[in-house]
């Protein structure tokens, strides 16, 4: 597999091909199907400075070319995760990857600290939660709240951080220059799209929340385009994610300037599928003569 292996924000990857936060758990579910030293790495779900319960059910659904999903961050909080999923992760053979998300810039910095004397090899930090001290308004909807959360966790860790960034808004190319002058290693994107259904029976929303983040193939054109737009923008490499379903896809995520990829929806139709994007990503290099998967990264020709 030596072709798939690749660097990334100075961290070592077996293979470019990550399970995305909030799709496979902490992987447990998932060793009854393959071991996960199979995997580039593992996003773990997003973990708050304390234990969460999450939304209200119904909180996915399921829609055309996707789902959507308002689960609210459900998690044990930081000091689980490091005590209990961390040691066992770190025995799987494998990059793990802590995604992290708070209600203010205090409960960033602070899950970043702890997670700085740990083993845990990279921080992957959701920006796309509403913070509580602006109005409920998101993170990463704005330069200046990217930039200030990037700063905070910059300062607390020595860790790889890789600011994860939302699609709902103007101009993402300038959210990850925002991100890259603060201090951030990597971006990866995109977060999920908001969006929303409603039941014309009853003529309430689908999801309890109203609406919910909208992922899944339907969405794979707008994270093509929004990755390709921000590795023309930015120094620091990038993490491509949304809608890959197939080895083609991962090429195409890469071949826009992706240096690693990430998989979710898809798991959710098929556990394999982060492992048949693998094995289809390096016959493709095999066939194309193509000694290196990064050799992939920002190949498109654009016209």
């Amino acid at each position: 597999m030596s072709v798939l292996s690749t660097e990334f924000a100075g961290v070592k990857f077996k293979n470019p091909v990550i399970p995305a936060s909030g799709t496979f758990g902490y992987g447990r579910e998932f060793e009854d199907f393959y071991p996960l030293s199979t995997l580039g790495g593992i996003s773990v779900k997003g973990t708050t400075g304390t234990k969460r319960n999450g939304n209200l059910p119904p909180r996915i659904a399921e829609t055309p070319m996707g789902c959507l999903n308002s689960v609210g961050l459900q998690n044990p909080g930081i000091d689980h995760f490091i005590e209990h999923e961390l040691p066992w992760l770190k025995t799987k053979d494998t990059v793990v990857i802590a995604n992290i998300a708070g209600a203010d810039i205090d409960e960033y910095a602070q899950i970043a600290a702890k997670l700085d004397s740990t083993d845990v090899d990279m921080i992957e930090v959701n920006i796309s939660c509403p913070n509580v001290k602006a109005g409920g308004a998101a993170f990463g909807v704005t330069c200046e709240g990217a930039a200030a959360v990037t700063k905070a966790v910059r300062s607390k860790t020595t860790k790889p951080v890789m600011m994860k960034l939302s699609p709902n808004v103007t101009s993402i190319a300038d959210i990850a220059k925002a991100c890259e002058a603060e201090g951030a290693d990597a971006v990866s994107l995109i977060n999920t799209l908001l969006g929303m259904r409603i039941d014309i029976r009853t003529r309430r929303p689908v999801l309890h929340n109203n609406v919910g983040g909208l992922s899944g193939p339907a969405v794979f054109p707008v994270a093509v385009r929004m990755v390709w737009q921000c590795a023309n923008a930015v120094k620091i490499p990038v993490c491509g994610m949304g809608g890959i379903s197939t080895a083609e896809d991962a090429v195409e995520m890469l071949m826009a300037g992706a240096s690693v990829v990430q998989v979710g929806a898809a798991i959710f139709a098929d556990p394999f599928a982060p492992v048949k994007i693998i094995e289809g990503l390096e016959r493709y290099c095999l066939d194309n003569n193509i000694s290196s998967v990064s050799e992939l990264t920002g190949a498109v020709k654009p016209y």
